[in-house]
């Protein structure tokens, strides 16, 4: 049976820097509060490739007007990580680890979270007013649908390239995510593939980035097929359709870094309307909550499938916006 807990002003789902901001103003404003992470502190973060160099400056990433002080022009994933423990205990934040809402539940003017706890598992139910949802959309990867997308050296993650020295690897993707992993794996003794279905890298690549590895493919050091689609993947290769025709490429592992998709069916099963197509849940620009009254959205989730539109630079202004929002609901007309 799930322990029923005592009626709070808000609970926020999703531990990542958007989540955390809207923590910050609640405590400000002297709401009881408590935030819900499903893995570890800033799970995203944690799971960015290590030694990962972010595109923009560390006071772009600071919360609470707490500084981020780096000594190098833009901050890694290890400084970021740092930076964001730093902020949790300088500013006390309530926040309940390996927690995973599995279902929000409106119950007449207030809110029903059912969670369970890792690592037994258990379940408990949590009460709120309010709801904030800012569970953002990197723990939910674009998938192919190909035969051989779920073999064991499949992953729709890259973390580091050592493992992968003297490796076949075929990269799949033309954005950030793979033009890194294709340097990175390059740089570390592999024999990388890069496959991308259009006829060039994005130009959302990062201006430092993106010359080294289209240097690296005219030299002939990462090999690339534009304009092709991977069909199938095998223990021992990647089967790809492209201008040549049907060809496959050796690979002992492959990196589907395709992008990724926010999971709102928590949002739908509470009542939130979200556009088919976009995956944008219905809300207020200025305020945040949804047609769900009381029920909120914030960070990279507000703007659906469309994850070119809020990073944390921006998301971290929502959490204020939330919580004005929360007051001024929680003040009689």
């Amino acid at each position: 049976m799930a322990l029923m807990e005592d009626l709070r002003d808000l609970i926020v789902v999703g531990g990542g820097p958007a989540g955390l901001a809207v923590a910050i103003a609640a405590a400000r404003g002297g709401l009881d509060y408590e935030v819900l992470e499903k893995g570890v502190l800033v799970n995203t973060v944690y799971h960015f490739p290590r030694g990962m160099t972010f595109f923009t400056t560390a006071d772009l990433l600071e919360l609470g007007n707490l500084p981020f002080v780096s000594p190098y022009p833009k901050p890694t994933r290890e400084e970021a990580l740092s930076y964001y423990r730093r902020v949790v205990d300088a500013c006390r934040l309530s926040v309940s680890l390996g927690e995973r809402v599995l279902e929000i539940r409106p119950e007449a003017g207030t809110f029903a979270l059912r969670s369970a706890c890792a690592p037994s598992a258990a379940e408990r139910t949590r009460r709120a007013r309010n709801v904030v949802v800012a569970t953002g959309y990197y723990d939910n990867p674009n998938r192919l649908g190909i035969p051989g997308e779920g073999l064991p050296h499949v992953s729709h993650y890259f973390d580091e390239p050592h493992p992968f020295h003297r490796r076949r690897v075929v990269v799949v993707g033309g954005s950030n995510s793979a033009a890194e992993a294709a340097l990175a794996l390059h740089r570390a003794g592999a024999q990388v593939t890069l496959v991308h279905r259009r006829e060039r890298l994005s130009g959302s690549v990062k201006y430092w980035v993106k010359p080294d590895v289209e240097n690296r493919i005219a030299e002939a050091s990462i090999a690339a097929r534009f304009e092709s689609q991977a069909v199938e993947i095998r223990p021992d290769c990647v089967w790809i359709e492209g201008p040549a025709g049907r060809e496959a490429l050796p690979a002992d592992a492959v990196f589907l870094l395709t992008g990724y998709a926010p999971d709102v069916d928590l949002l739908a099963r509470a009542g939130v309307r979200v556009d088919p197509l976009s995956l944008r849940p219905e809300h207020d620009p200025l305020t945040h909550e949804t047609n769900v009254p009381g029920l909120y959205v914030a960070g990279a989730l507000v703007s659906g499938a469309d994850s070119n539109r809020v990073f944390i630079e921006n998301g971290r202004f929502h959490g204020a916006a939330v919580v004005k929002s929360v007051l001024d609901r929680s003040v009689p007309a």
